[in-house]
């Protein structure tokens, strides 16, 4: 059965009302700003915060509904794995694999059979007695994966599992969880802040900003159509805002652009980094969008530059290192920034 909640948490003058729903098999990444919400969400979910206000309900059973009903954290069905892992130092692998299933009544045999079977499934039955601290950060975090999942919990809470991690080993450890959460029947809830690991791992995601929802949706349609600059940032387009009349769009804080499509009405307008051209003057055969700019910024980002314009309408653009030297790009110099129509894209606001 579907996990249903209303959570509705106070933390000092912070207040977060959030509705949540995840699916048996379902993935749901929950993104958003510092400060958005999200950690408080996965406490209110583990138990570890009660509600001020709501409900949280799984197969039939009520987890919290103040102010009658709270089931505290040891007597939910629920595994978590946190960022920095948290393994207990002083024991070994398998006994902190084994750790949940004997706080629950079973036998220290059972336990460390059912640890040592999930060790092997993550690739670390050879490491059954070493301590945490001989691990390396991707084996710490398959050890907490395992600790998580060896209960066989109905909701699975993942809080910034990949972060600890080193670029490199990010690689491997995201591909490995994508693997053991398809494997997973039960729910998952992910709180992240990096895109890539909620667009790899999540099936649908929730973002949050100053403790609501302000877009849900399967990963490629958040990608395409991002209603907030927290989430255009997030997925790395130019969101305008702006009122159409055929293939004209008079942008809300400036500037004026033509579209290949006929739109009426408010609209959002996206437009790639990628798909915005720099020139030292303006072209005598210049794209149907054109408009000066002043250079406010340089930076590297990922393999390409990223270069922020002040202009009407601002953009970031995306260039090479060589278009950076033919360019002579530095701050407070002036360009010619144009896109073709084509590559301006709108969508009902």
């Amino acid at each position: 059965m579907t996990l249903e909640a209303h959570l509705s948490a106070l933390r000092g003058q912070f207040r977060l009302d959030m509705a949540l729903r995840v699916a048996p098999g379902e993935v749901v990444a929950v993104l958003g700003p510092n400060g958005a919400g999200k950690t408080t969400a996965l406490r209110t979910l583990a138990g570890l915060t009660p509600l001020a206000e709501g409900w949280i309900r799984l197969d039939g059973n009520t987890w919290d509904a103040p102010p009658t009903v709270f089931v505290p954290a040891e007597h939910r069905q629920v595994g978590v794995v946190f960022q920095d892992h948290l393994l207990f130092a002083h024991l070994s692998v398998l006994d902190n694999v084994a750790f949940g299933v004997r706080a629950r009544g079973h036998s220290r045999k059972e336990a460390r059979a059912r640890a040592a079977r999930w060790l092997s499934r993550v690739g670390l039955g050879e490491h059954a007695d070493a301590k945490p601290r001989t691990l390396s950060g991707g084996q710490s975090q398959r050890v907490a994966l395992a600790r998580a999942l060896v209960t066989d919990p109905k909701l699975l809470l993942l809080d910034e599992p990949l972060a600890a991690l080193d670029a490199s080993t990010r690689v491997r450890v995201r591909s490995e969880l994508t693997r053991h959460l398809t494997d997973y029947r039960g729910r998952t809830v992910l709180v992240t802040h990096d895109p890539l690991d909620a667009m790899v791992l999540a099936d649908r995601l929730v973002i949050i900003e100053q403790g609501t929802v302000i877009q849900e949706g399967p990963p490629a349609d958040i990608a395409r159509r991002p209603r907030t600059d927290y989430v255009a940032d997030l997925v790395g387009l130019n969101l305008y805002r702006g009122t159409a009349r055929d293939t004209t769009v008079e942008l809300t804080d400036g500037g004026i652009l033509t579209v290949a499509e006929v739109c009426q009405g408010r609209v959002h307008v996206t437009i790639a980094p990628s798909a915005v051209g720099l020139y030292p003057a303006r072209p005598a055969d210049s794209p149907h969008n054109m408009w000066p700019v002043v250079v406010a910024g340089i930076e590297q980002h990922a393999h390409t530059v990223r270069v922020r314009l002040d202009g009407v309408p601002t953009a970031f653009v995306d260039i090479t290192p060589a278009a950076v030297a033919d360019l002579h790009l530095r701050p407070g110099i002036g360009l010619w920034a144009g896109v073709e129509a084509a590559d301006v894209h709108t969508y009902p606001a």
